[in-house]
């Protein structure tokens, strides 16, 4: 059986080494954003960017403006406005006007949005877990730190 085409079917043997690797991780990436959005919706009838917000509000209970939820989740504040109208809409969240500007709204989790994050957050460690299971722990924990490694290189190239 020929495996399913993907990022990685692009790459000839003499491609650089870099070039495969980062083709790699990107179809790594892409599998398994995929399956957690396949199972955010069968087992949640949830979006992931949904879940993205949730997880944002619940890190601060304090609650967030819309715009650095934007900023935050790395969409348009318009996006952030469709997402939060709906959980708004659903008992999830509330917005309130900002006391130190009254042209913004900070958004907080409600009760019923905590709780029910609270599950979501449970269920989806669950399948990560689950999804990583291939690596044993020594494994996971060399590929985190070679990955922190490029992480760090790459944010020092940033810098100016």
């Amino acid at each position: 059986m020929l495996p399913k085409p993907d990022l990685e079917t692009r790459l000839a043997e003499d491609h650089h080494q870099a070039l495969k690797l980062w083709l790699r991780l990107l179809t790594c990436t892409n599998l398994i954003t995929a399956e957690i959005r396949t199972r955010l919706r069968e087992r949640f009838e949830t979006t992931l960017p949904r879940f993205d917000l949730l997880a944002q509000l619940e890190r601060h209970p304090e609650g967030l403006r819309m715009g650095e939820l934007s900023r935050r989740m790395m969409v348009t504040t318009g996006n952030v406005t469709g997402i939060t109208d709906q959980l708004e809409a659903e008992g999830l969240v509330r917005r309130e006007i900002d006391p130190q500007d009254r042209r913004s709204f900070i958004v907080r989790l409600t009760p019923k949005g905590q709780q029910l994050f609270a599950e979501m957050a449970r269920v989806h460690e669950g399948w990560v877990i689950e999804l990583f299971g291939g690596l044993s722990a020594a494994e996971k924990e060399s590929l985190y730190t070679l990955l922190g490694k490029l992480k760090a290189h790459l944010n020092q190239k940033e810098a100016p």
